[in-house]
């Protein structure tokens, strides 16, 4: 009797098992049904940006000053990214050349657009870090204080900017991307804490959109900004794909920031120019540009976002559509101010 208990009750475990486990398959089904087919509602209005660089304008033989221009008189662009470069900014200890960065925050200012300043050592564009050649083969307590000497100097020089909405403290700093030393992550405190102490305006921290969950990011910013990339190149793969996940994916995680921090989130990065098996654009031919980047891909890309649900969105390229355009190839640049323009 108790042997035919036991089966018994092996039998009723095993079907409650298989139970189990198919309302389990049957869940994720749903979900990521809902995942992937789901789109949050798209914005009523959005807030337009782009980033700027005058490192990359220069590597592209651009005359920067006339990019910037166009950018703020053609395009009239109202929110702006300046990416700030340590190593043009201080080329030698404790000598440095402001020259370029406070034309481009005068001229902001003359019409009324908004700067998200980036600072640090890791702001973006190619190396992505951009270590004076000073620094470099000091030790890394050195570094640190150096760092941190020299954002202390950045944000007490453009903190009586009307131009300045925020400063955005290093770009993807945990992420291992680029040419850079380690950065560790008592360091991003001590820089976001020292930045807080300086002014009142939000900072923002920038994180990865496809590989993080931004608690870092939430934790130390007022703001958090992410990044989103749809076509890419992955050097360990040697291949071009797209990335898999859908809208819902990062307003899932927007929801959640908004949720359980109370932070705002902004795509602080969209990919607008390609993305290539070289960083460097001029090294990539055209028909390989147009793998990751050509007015279709384009076009998705800011309708993705839009599905996204990001009310404010800053674009990735602006440089590059620039150099498209002087070589009569204006389709990107008159796409994108036909976007800001609309009313």
């Amino acid at each position: 009797m108790q042997e035919f208990e036991h089966e018994f009750s092996q039998i009723k475990m095993k079907k409650n098992l298989k139970k189990f486990l198919f309302a389990l398959s049957i869940f994720f089904l749903c979900f990521f049904g809902f995942l992937f087919f789901w789109h949050p509602k798209i914005p009523e209005k959005i807030d337009w940006g782009v980033l700027f660089s005058q490192k990359q304008c220069e590597y592209l033989n651009l005359d920067w000053k006339k990019v910037y221009l166009e950018i703020l008189d053609d395009l009239k662009v109202k929110n702006i990214k300046l990416i700030s470069h340590w190593d043009l900014i201080e080329p030698k200890e404790g000598k440095f050349n402001f020259e370029d960065l406070d034309w481009q925050i005068r001229e902001a200012e003359k019409r009324n657009v908004k700067v998200i300043l980036v600072i640090g050592m890791k702001t973006g564009r190619w190396p992505e870090c951009h270590e004076p050649d000073w620094i470099k083969n000091q030790e890394s307590k050195v570094k640190n204080q150096k760092l941190l000497e020299y954002i202390e100097k950045m944000v007490e020089r453009y903190k009586n900017s009307s131009a300045i909405l925020a400063w955005q403290v290093e770009n993807e700093p945990f992420f291992p991307f680029g040419i850079c030393p380690k950065i560790e992550k008592n360091t991003v405190k001590k820089e976001f804490e020292l930045v807080k102490t300086l002014d009142s305006r939000p900072t923002v921290f920038v994180d990865s959109g496809e590989y993080s969950f931004w608690i870092n990011a939430a934790k130390l910013a007022d703001i958090v900004g992410t990044t989103l990339h749809r076509k890419v190149y992955s050097d360990q793969l040697k291949i071009y794909f797209s990335l898999p996940f859908p809208p819902s994916y990062y307003f899932l995680k927007k929801f959640f920031i908004n949720k359980f921090f109370k932070k705002e989130v902004i795509l602080a990065e969209l990919q607008a120019e390609p993305w290539c098996k070289t960083p460097f654009l001029l090294e990539c031919p055209e028909k390989d540009q147009e793998i990751t980047m050509n007015l279709e891909q384009f076009k998705k890309n800011i309708e993705f976002a839009q599905k996204a649900n990001f009310n404010k969105i800053y674009l990735w390229g602006v440089e590059w559509w620039y150099q498209k355009k002087i070589k009569n190839q204006p389709q990107f640049w008159e796409k994108v101010k036909e976007i800001f323009n609309k009313k």
